[in-house]
């Protein structure tokens, strides 16, 4: 204990990380590119009304902004986006533009020009996961057509005259088209409903001279990702044939198949967004890697030998997008005290050049809580991944069990990591620990401990997050009448959830979340709609009334906090009111707060900064009741 610290209570020390510093950092860096000592990526500006701009540097080291307002590249493929823009060697570079989705080239030195026509229907046409070959756009296009959602893999000429080609088509999804080095095969992955990417998908290839495909790898059970020449013949890839996302080499006319490092750990994560690249191939032949559980380290892989040498930087994790020029590598690298930053990374050298950071200024270190992986068992005997952030404070601390909020991730195919998260330091710095849990369904820890969700949505999630509660008190970490629990999205839907089914917590907080399955399978967008059967079955009155919140309110005895976004395609807001009427009607505490023009998670700094100056209201409130 510092002689300093004076005690106060929990949940009211003084802090230097105001709302607006939280809700104006966070910039969400994103899909570097690299062409020689060139690198590009992509900033979210949440000052700017959660505009997506695009940054340059140049070889002289000179940063500067490529993409001014209002444009904003930004893709609406499968609603979560993902890769939405690609650099055209000598000419500029490609983007998808947020407003009307249509490709636009923005020219090095001039006004952007679009390359795809207008749709009948506004952003009836999306695209994404662009790749540029040939003087040719090559991407996943997304069609909206009186309801009806289809996709393809198509081409679209630079020049900006002629009509889009169509490459690939005949599944529901489409993701990684890659060209062979000599122009004459395109390699793609596909699936269809009722899977999701993480489910199953397969690799094929296309000869483009007569469009013959074949099935290379994958199917209804093995998730294939990220597929990567390595010559004429040969494809690197993914794989969780084996229960982890490892990398394998296969043929394209023989598909055997060679593992190339084979180990229980993942070299991948889930594919929410469009143009993840896990792994990039170095002018030496080797690989450079992210793998491990939970956290990915970054490591270089000799294939022929299967030798892993973690590279030794100071970032304890990186996010599952890397570019390579042949001889250096750029990631998204983050620690428990570094924010998360765009590093270029000499793999021969080891020397590691911090380009941008998501958060310019950080409180001092001593505000800082440094994440803590910890196990805890669950119901049967489950053994449960999470981060615990305990409060820290240079000049306060509190006296016996602090409060706590169990955070729970969306997705639920989602996962969380141990980065420097100035959110949680908002809360962790007033004196509110935060445990972040991975409940069973997570990635990032095998086959195995996601598919404990199959079929047990509102079940699985639920325990853990209640067993996270009762780990904190048992362990004397926690006070067991101050334990809030808070979520977004899917992580909505257990909070809402584990409030009904348990009296562990004193209140929730949910975020877009999901009160009500059928509305929500009938009103959701199409990447997800089938998505529920894998987590829940069937559609079924009885199965559905056992599990959903909506029906559920007679179970809580705690105070509920909803926040939503009146523009959400994904959770549309008649989720968060049926919920809240549902309360209301039981004359349960509950605060329901929208947002106008908000979608699935805020990006806009004010709605932010509102959102969390109401959280920390509630907490103070029924931490101190």
């Amino acid at each position: 204990m510092s002689p300093e610290q004076v005690v106060l209570p929990y949940a009211t020390w003084p802090s230097p990380v105001s709302t607006s510093d939280v809700a104006r950092s966070g910039l969400r860096l994103g899909y570097p590119t690299m062409l020689g000592e060139e690198v590009w990526w992509t900033e979210d500006r949440p000052a700017e009304g959660g505009r997506t701009t695009i940054v340059h540097r140049g070889a002289d080291g000179a940063q500067r902004e490529l993409l001014s307002a209002p444009w904003s590249a930004r893709t609406r493929v499968h609603e979560y986006g993902g890769r939405s823009y690609a650099v055209v060697p000598g000419e500029g570079v490609v983007f998808a533009n947020f407003v009307d989705q249509r490709l636009y080239l923005l020219p090095t030195g001039g006004e952007p020009r679009p390359l795809t026509p207008e749709p009948e229907e506004p952003t009836a046409l999306r695209y994404a996961d662009l790749v540029v070959h040939d003087g040719q756009i090559w991407c996943v296009r997304e069609r909206h057509d009186d309801g009806r959602v289809t996709r393809s893999i198509v081409s679209i000429p630079l020049s900006g005259e002629g009509e889009p080609r169509e490459r690939a088509a005949g599944h529901d999804f489409y993701a990684a088209p890659a060209i062979s080095p000599d122009g004459e095969h395109l390699a793609f992955v596909c699936w269809d409903h009722p899977r999701m990417p993480w489910n199953g998908t397969e690799l094929w290839v296309s000869r483009l001279d007569d469009g013959t495909s074949w099935k290379v790898k994958g199917g209804t059970s093995e998730s294939v990702l990220a597929p990567q020449w390595r010559d004429e013949r040969h494809l690197y890839l993914i794989s969780d044939s084996s229960g982890w996302w490892n990398l394998y080499l296969v043929g394209i006319h023989d598909t055997s198949s060679r593992a190339l490092y084979p180990a229980e750990q993942e070299f991948a994560g889930p594919l929410w967004q469009l143009g993840a690249v896990p792994y990039a191939l170095m002018d030496d032949g080797s690989l450079a890697v992210l793998h491990g559980r939970g956290d990915l380290r970054l490591g270089v892989l000799d294939p022929d030998s299967g030798v892993l040498s973690d590279l030794g930087v100071p970032y304890e994790g990186w996010e599952v997008v890397l570019a390579t020029n042949g001889h250096a590598v750029t990631g998204i690298g983050y620690g428990p005290a570094l924010p998360r930053s765009i590093v270029r990374i000499d793999t021969v050298t080891g020397r590691a050049e911090e380009l941008r950071r998501d958060v310019n200024e950080l409180p001092a270190p001593g505000y800082l809580p440094l994440a803590e992986a910890v196990e805890f068992e669950s119901r049967f005997g489950r053994e449960v991944h999470a981060f615990l952030y305990p409060p820290s404070n240079p000049v306060a601390r509190g006296e016996g069990p602090a409060p706590y909020v169990v955070f729970v991730h969306g997705g639920p195919t989602g996962n969380s990591v141990g980065a420097l998260d100035l959110e949680k330091t908002f809360f962790t710095s007033r004196g509110i620990g935060v445990l972040d849990v991975n409940y069973g369904g997570s990635t990032g820890y095998g086959r195995v401990y996601r598919e404990r969700l199959r079929g047990q949505w509102g079940v699985v999630d639920v325990e853990d997050a209640i067993a996270a509660a009762e780990w904190l008190a048992a362990e004397g970490l926690g006070d067991p009448a101050r334990i809030a629990i808070r979520g977004g999205s899917a992580g909505g839907w257990t909070v809402m959830a584990a409030c009904c089914a348990s009296d562990a917590f004193a209140g929730g907080v949910s975020y877009y979340g999901v009160s009500e399955l059928t509305g929500f399978n009938a009103t959701t967008h199409d990447f997800e709609s089938r998505y529920v059967e894998w987590l829940v079955g069937p559609e079924d009155p009885a199965l559905y009334a056992s599990r959903e919140p909506v029906g559920r309110v007679a179970g809580v005895s705690c105070p509920m906090l909803l926040l939503q976004g009146l523009s959400d395609p994904v959770v549309p807001p008649a989720q968060s009111q049926a919920f809240a009427d549902a309360l209301a009607e039981r004359g349960v505490p509950c605060t329901y707060l929208t947002f106008e023009g908000e979608a699935h998670g805020f990006r806009r700094a004010e709605t932010r900064s509102a959102a969390l100056a109401t959280e920390l209201a509630f907490y103070q409130q029924i931490f101190h009741s």
